[in-house]
C-alpha cells in the first residue's frame, strides 16, 4: 500500500492531495455526478500546463484544520475549500483555470494513476469508465507531475499531525 501512495502522491501537488484525496479515495463520499465529471474529463498538454502555473502559484500557501473533519466530500466541498484559503483562488485563476477545472483535474490526475498503477499488476484490467488515453497521458508526463509534487511539499497542513509516512 506504501507504493501505491507515494505513486498517488506523485500525481498531484502537495496541497490538492491534503484536500482532495480523502474523498477520491473513499468513493462513496463522491456523488455520481461528480464521478461522471471526473471520469469524462480529458486530460490536455493545455491543461496540465495551466495546472502545472496554478501549483506553483499555490506554493507556499498553508491549509488549515486538515482533520476528518474537514475533508471534501464532493468536487464542490473541494472548491469551497481551496477557496477558502486566502489568496488561492486568485493564484489558480491566474494561470487560466477555474478552481473547479484545478480540482477535476487533480481529482483526473489521480483516478488515472491509480489505473495506471492498477495495470501494472498482475492480470490488471482498466477500471470502467477510465479513459485509456488518460491513463497513457498520465504515464506519459508522470515525471512532469512528480516534479510538481516535489516543487510544492512546502504546502501542507497547518497542525504537524502527519509524520513523512503519512501515519
Amino acid at each position: 500500500m506504501r507504493e501505491l501512495t507515494r505513486h498517488i502522491v506523485s500525481s498531484a501537488s502537495a496541497l490538492c492531495l491534503l484536500v482532495l484525496a480523502p474523498a477520491a479515495i473513499d468513493a462513496q463520499n463522491v456523488a455520481d455526478a461528480d464521478k461522471r465529471e471526473v471520469s469524462a474529463y480529458t486530460l490536455t498538454e493545455t491543461g496540465l500546463g495551466k495546472y502545472s502555473q496554478a501549483t506553483r502559484n499555490l506554493k507556499g500557501l498553508k491549509i488549515e484544520d486538515c482533520d476528518d473533519d474537514s475533508e471534501a466530500r464532493s468536487l464542490s466541498d473541494a472548491v469551497a475549500k481551496i477557496d477558502s484559503v486566502p489568496g488561492a483562488k486568485a493564484a489558480v485563476q491566474s494561470a487560466g483555470m477555474t478552481t473547479r477545472e484545478y480540482v477535476v483535474f487533480t481529482f483526473s490526475l489521480m483516478q488515472n494513476g491509480l489505473a495506471a498503477w492498477a495495470l501494472e499488476q498482475p492480470g490488471g484490467k482498466l477500471p470502467p469508465g477510465v479513459s485509456q488515453a488518460n491513463v497513457d497521458f498520465f504515464r506519459a508526463h508522470q515525471a512532469d507531475m512528480q516534479a510538481m509534487g516535489h516543487a510544492s511539499d512546502d504546502s501542507t497542513c497547518s497542525d504537524g499531525g502527519d509524520d513523512e509516512n503519512g501515519e
